[in-house]
């Protein structure tokens, strides 16, 4: 049995993927075994993989999006620990030796996840503030966006049955919604070295797209609705739908899209009435 699995999901990223594999395949660490959940791509990513006969595991499925992709490589895997790569992504070369040792000399971790380089367009960026890393306990750091790459994080297995796995119903910010309820459970151990690199500015790349807070507020509206929320953690999470609504209702009212304006704005108010005056007043609403 490996120690470690790694998941791959694609969709028609057959040349992004190929340099992905071979960022797996030539780790420094080999205890691995390298599962590749193909989404319904119909590029040539399927001939493409057959150049590297069993070195890589290939799962077909029909296309049903990220986390599915994701869920299917998780029940398919076998190894202690499981870790992902998105296929647009690289791994250095001592990315999994430098966490195994790490998750090896700390039997109580239950996750960790390492800095990352940023690369738009060929060329190197550098991350803003805001996505700056922490370690611990991140519940709130993780509120506002997702500061967690799903390429740069390992995790016990044991970590999937005590969470649950990729919402499925997402389109999108399904790695938020999962650190989510990730980060109330477990603390998230920061490796400050820069293991991964993150490849952005195609045109299929889903984090570019406008309005990806409405799939968010879905998760941030789940954790309200969940009776073991920590209620220290409520007004933060009410106040950041709140903020995230109102970002959203002045995106859609330019864009004329009045039934999105008007779901958002039934949201925005019925947490502004549950969590009453003072979310008014830190959001500049007295009325």
């Amino acid at each position: 049995m490996p120690e470690t699995s790694v998941i791959i999901p694609t969709y028609n990223r057959a040349a992004f993927l190929r340099e992905a594999l071979y960022s797996v395949l030539e780790q420094s660490y080999q205890a691995f075994e390298l599962i590749v959940v193909d989404d319904g791509s119909d590029d040539d990513t399927r001939e493409m993989l057959t150049q590297f006969g069993d070195r890589v595991r290939h799962i077909y499925q029909e296309n049903q999006g990220p986390s599915a992709a994701r869920n299917r490589g998780i029940r398919a895997a076998t190894g202690e620990f499981l870790t992902f790569l998105d296929s647009d992504d690289l791994w250095t070369r001592d990315k999994l030796k430098h966490q195994l040792e790490f998750m090896q000399a700390n039997p109580e971790a239950g996750v960790c996840y390492t800095d990352e380089t940023w690369i738009r367009r060929g060329v190197r960026v550098n991350p803003r503030r805001k996505h700056q890393k922490h370690s611990g306990w991140i519940f709130e750091k993780c509120l506002p966006l997702c500061i967690v790459s799903p390429s740069s994080v390992l995790m016990r297995r044991v970590f999937f049955e005590k969470i649950g796995l990729f919402a499925e119903a997402l389109p999108a910010c399904e790695d938020y919604d999962l650190w989510l309820r990730a980060s109330l459970l477990y603390p998230f151990h920061f490796i400050p070295e820069q293991l991964i690199v993150k490849r952005g500015g195609h045109d299929d790349q889903l984090s570019a797209q406008w309005g990806l807070d409405r799939y968010r507020v879905q998760s941030l509206l789940k954790l309200l609705d969940n009776p073991d929320l920590p209620v220290k953690y409520r007004h933060t999470v009410a106040q950041t739908i709140i903020e995230k609504t109102r970002v959203l209702l002045i995106g859609f009212g330019k864009r004329g899209k009045t039934e999105e304006v008007d779901y958002f704005q039934k949201i925005q108010s019925q947490v502004l009435s549950e969590f009453g005056e003072a979310a008014r007043r830190e959001q500049g609403n007295p009325s």
